[in-house]
């Protein structure tokens, strides 16, 4: 018998979309609006889901469709004085639209100027009455703001992100007419500091491993940055809940202690305050591991809820001992609500919390099949997955980009804590660490998290510090290298015909 994969099953022929009634009469002064064409949907076999079709396939390549959460492009401004972790919340601000698949791409001024002016001298340059320094600087925000242009119209970017100091209300609205000439919607985002230990520190720990400050001891250098934030100083307009209230924007003062909100105008300024009012900058260190060796894992089976096997169970107890010997104040533990989690949390002796979010992905009707019966029994499913593994998703299951989505609460939870350790799965562990690591889509499902293995993450001034620390307990191999056919850059009817193709070859069929 001929096996078909389920949308082969469930989705035979192409329902064709009725054309709308005409909603007015002849003679009536009003237009027919009813399209004389209607467009046929078609079943995306990536993604399982309907979309309009040309010619019998998608109207673009199946795996190039992305999730659009802006209804117009949105540019986010930063403001504040130097020091004040501008480029701090720019860079997280951008990992984090990219992570949840808004396309996002970061403009720092500072690097434009740095590009233009080789050779750093003194804080001279950015005195307001250096006329030279000052046509230098103008000239580089317009050329940042030119490749924000062409960013957000033509390379298909839905946000862009403004990195500069933009303290004088002039400055700001000059960007404001930027934006509304080519449709670009504004948020603005200020943060205000008058802590002299958090100035200090962030001028010691981002500041003097600039380029600027390459050949200078740390006390000339911070001495010269003070007198460049003194150069702001004067000039600075703060945004004002008064004379700008017309503005959205959020203000955020004293690294998170109070904020201020104005105007949020739709989902993605909405989801921009949330993230912003989560993030922190105390130390502490996550720590990420799978679930010790279960024994599906064993026999080479994915998904399931299976318990551990005696090797999975001493992982449980090395694993106590690790994080003992960390000698972490008030660790958080999570789990997912699967038993090979649970059964290796049980192992520490300690409280945890179990997520539902953390399950391991819903492989749908290919739980617990091993790769070689998904290949044998849907084997245009199986090849489809491998040209595009992020976006596939399992017939009545889900896919990599789904999971995203589902696991963004961890994520805020995540920045709002402290120290914690997440027993996980891989498809999950592989989310997680893509954040942390700005790891792109196409990357991400194939990030190794060996069994039997911790990765601890320390956030650093504009990344994230990654240890991987294995306990010495002898598992089985998960992984599943990117196969050589993989290319999401193929067209959609090639894509399918290879995929048959491939699969059909590989089976022995």
């Amino acid at each position: 018998m001929k096996h078909r994969s389920p949308s082969e099953q469930h989705h035979g022929k192409r329902p064709r979309v009725p054309a709308a009634a005409a909603s007015t009469s002849p003679g009536d002064g009003m237009e027919d609006k009813t399209p004389s064409n209607p467009r046929e949907l078609t079943q995306n076999p990536l993604k399982k889901i309907w979309m309009p079709c040309k010619n019998g396939l998608p109207e673009k390549h199946i795996s190039q469709r992305k999730v659009c959460m802006t209804n117009c492009p949105t540019l986010i401004v930063t403001v504040g004085l130097p020091a004040r972790g501008k480029t701090y919340i720019s860079k997280k601000l951008t990992r984090y639209l990219n992570w949840i698949g808004v396309p996002t791409r970061e403009f720092n001024v500072g690097q434009y100027r740095r590009e233009c002016v080789k050779i750093y001298k003194s804080f001279e340059f950015f005195r307001p009455d250096n006329e030279e320094g000052l046509k230098i600087r103008r000239q580089c925000a317009s050329a940042a703001l030119n490749d924000v242009r062409q960013y957000l119209t033509e390379e298909g970017g839905q946000v862009a992100v403004f990195d500069a100091t933009n303290t004088t209300r002039e400055r700001r609205e000059t960007i404001i007419q930027f934006a509304e000439q080519n449709g670009f919607k504004v948020f603005f985002v200020e943060s205000v500091c008058e802590d002299p230990d958090v100035i200090q520190e962030n001028i010691v720990q981002v500041k003097l491993g600039s380029p600027d400050y390459t050949n200078c001891n740390t006390e000339e250098a911070v001495e010269d940055f003070m007198k460049r934030i003194k150069c702001y100083e004067n000039s600075y307009e703060t945004l004002d809940e008064v004379l700008d209230r017309d503005l959205s924007f959020i203000k955020i003062m004293d690294v998170g202690q109070r904020y201020l909100v104005n105007r949020v105008l739709d989902h993605i300024q909405s989801r921009i305050v949330y993230y912003l009012m989560n993030i922190h900058i105390t130390p502490r260190s996550i720590y990420l591991c799978r679930h010790g060796e279960s024994e599906l894992n064993v026999k080479g089976r994915i998904g399931g809820d299976s318990g551990l096997t005696p090797r999975g169970k001493e992982f449980g107890k090395k694993l106590s001992n690790f994080i003992q010997s960390q000698g972490i104040s008030d660790l958080k533990v999570w789990t997912s609500q699967m038993k090979r989690t649970i059964q290796t949390a049980e192992a520490l002796n300690v409280p945890y919390e179990q997520w539902k979010v953390l399950n391991e992905i819903d492989a749908g009707v290919c739980e617990e099949m091993r790769y070689e019966e998904i290949q044998d029994n849907y084997p245009l499913e199986f090849a489809l997955r491998d040209q595009d593994k992020y976006r596939y998703r399992y017939p009545k299951g889900e896919s990599y980009e789904d999971l995203v989505q589902r696991l963004e609460p961890v994520i805020m939870e995540l920045e709002r804590q402290e120290n914690v350790l997440v027993i996980c799965h891989q498809a999950v562990m592989r989310c997680l660490l893509a954040y942390f690591l700005d790891k792109t889509a196409e990357e991400l499902p194939y990030l190794k998290c060996p069994l039997h293995t911790v990765l601890k993450l320390t956030p650093v001034a504009y990344g994230c510090k990654v240890e991987s620390i294995s306990l010495n307990v002898d598992a089985v191999n998960t992984h599943r290298e990117r196969p050589e056919v993989a290319n999401v850059s193929t067209p959609a009817a090639e894509t399918l015909s290879q995929a048959t193709t491939t699969s059909l070859r590989s089976s022995g069929k």
